[in-house]
C-alpha cells in the first residue's frame, strides 16, 4: 500500500514541477481521502490558499449520505467555484494531485466548470 502512496506522491511532484498558481490564475489542487474530498485555490506567488472547499465545510456536512464519493465530489466542486467567484477569481490551472482524471477527480472538476469557473 505504500508503494500506491508514494506513486501517486511522485506523479503529483512531476506535475508541480511544471503548475504553479498566480494572484489572478490560481491552482485548483484536489485531495481525495476514502471519506472526503478537499480542494483550495492556491496563489503558488505568496504561498496563500484564496479559497478552499470540502466535504467537511458546515453547508455540506449537513447533507446525509457518504462523503467520499461522487455526488459529494460535485457539491465541493460547485462549492469552490462559488467560493472562487466571490473572490473574484473566474480562471485557474488544474491540479488532479496525482489523482487519475476520472470518478471523483472528474465529479469535482466537471461540477466547478459547470458551476463558472474556466481551466
Amino acid at each position: 500500500m505504500i508503494e500506491k502512496i508514494e506513486l501517486r506522491e511522485k506523479r503529483h511532484k512531476r506535475v508541480r514541477a511544471k503548475v504553479s498558481g498566480t494572484q489572478e490564475r490560481p491552482r485548483l489542487t484536489v485531495y481525495k481521502s476514502l471519506s472526503h474530498m478537499y480542494a483550495q485555490m492556491i496563489d503558488d506567488e505568496r504561498g496563500h490558499t484564496l479559497a478552499f472547499a470540502s466535504t467537511l465545510d458546515k453547508s455540506l456536512r449537513t447533507d446525509a449520505g457518504h462523503k467520499g464519493n461522487v455526488a459529494a465530489a460535485k457539491k465541493v466542486g460547485a462549492l469552490i467555484a462559488q467560493k472562487a467567484k466571490e473572490k473574484g477569481i473566474s480562471k485557474a490551472v488544474f491540479d488532479k494531485g496525482g489523482f487519475k482524471y476520472h470518478g471523483r477527480v472528474r465529479a469535482l472538476a466537471e461540477a466547478a466548470r459547470e458551476a463558472g469557473l474556466e481551466f
